[in-house]
């Protein structure tokens, strides 16, 4: 009876130690799923804050483009802001996140909407004449997704993933992001002084005849490549540079060609430009751009790249990337 009494209970503490060895790896399992979903969704708010703040400066008069020139940028804010809500739909999410993700979804697809209407509204709000004051009634009008994305992430998005990262015991935090910078783009008559700026410039003016236009290539951080779309670990260094590949896809050679990097968003944002001398037609050339900041290790960084257009490019939308990277010491 000793025997099959301690036979017994050793039985038992040996159950008991693999149900909790069992629990403890699915505890793991579940943090590490919920930890990468949080980063994953940190580094696409960050790339939509990086939207807005193109979009914006846009609008608001930024930059010497001219109507053809923006009507294309504004197309390629489309592409991106819909390329965003198709990588939102295929983030892999722990089921206590369901809530969080389908209203994520929802509010990147508010700012998709947003973005196309301003599209389509923008050439007819800068174009003069009689159309002028019924187009910035529109683009007022356009600003609503906008302020109902931020709404949305505000009080389902971000209240939820905190809620599960209460529960787990779990300190990892998103950004905010707040894709209108304020709410006179509500109005009118604010819409049209912001954008009576822009518009009407003559991007090909001084163009010798036959085709313009350069477009982006690889890039390269500190020797590692960036993939757009995806997040990349980058070893940081004192000297980190970011290297551009420009390929000249038109028939002119071209000069003093501008190429900006922003990393990250906001008031925080590292800039730095470097210029590449000239390019023949159908070449391709490496431009380096020194980043002089240190950027924040451990965390998903918007990266972006822009090839500035020249005189004559009416093709904008290859000249800019999105990337992001996660800075290691």
């Amino acid at each position: 009876m000793v025997r099959r009494a301690v036979a017994f209970g050793a039985g038992l503490l040996v159950l008991l130690l693999f149900v909790f060895l069992v629990k403890g790896c699915l505890d793991s399992r579940k943090e590490s799923a919920i930890n990468d979903y949080v980063a994953d969704v940190d580094g696409l708010m960050r790339q939509s804050n990086q939207q807005s703040d193109a979009l914006f400066t846009l609008l608001a008069g930024g930059g010497d483009a001219s109507d053809v020139e923006i009507e294309n940028g504004l197309n390629g804010y489309r592409i991106r802001s819909a390329q965003l809500v198709d990588l939102a739909r295929d983030l892999d999410h722990p089921d206590d996140l369901d809530t969080a993700q389908r209203y994520l979804v929802d509010t990147l697809d508010l700012r998709r909407e947003g973005v196309g209407l301003i599209a389509d509204h923008l050439p007819a709000a800068i174009a003069g004449g009689d159309q002028e004051e019924g187009g910035a009634d529109e683009i007022a009008q356009d600003m609503q997704p906008f302020l109902a994305s931020d709404q949305l992430y505000f009080r389902r998005v971000l209240p939820a993933i905190d809620q599960v990262l209460d529960q787990e015991g779990l300190e990892q935090k998103v950004i905010t992001s707040a894709f209108l910078p304020d709410v006179s783009w509500l109005q009118p008559t604010e819409v049209a002084t912001r954008i009576g700026g822009i518009g009407g410039a003559e991007g090909s003016a001084d163009a010798a005849p036959g085709l313009h236009g350069n477009g982006l290539g690889a890039v390269t951080l500190g020797g590692v490549a960036l993939t757009p779309g995806a997040s990349t670990s980058v070893p940081l260094s004192d000297d980190l540079t970011i290297q551009v590949q420009v390929a000249n896809q038109g028939e002119n050679t071209e000069t003093d060609v501008p190429v900006k990097v922003t990393i990250g968003s906001g008031a925080d944002a590292i800039s730095a430009e470097a210029v590449l001398d000239t390019i023949a037609a159908g070449e391709t050339k490496t431009v380096d751009v020194p980043i002089d900041e240190q950027p924040p290790t451990g965390q998903n960084i918007p990266i972006s790249v822009e090839i500035e257009a020249v005189p004559g490019e009416e093709k904008t939308d290859n000249n800019v990337g999105d990337f992001s990277a996660i800075f290691t010491s």
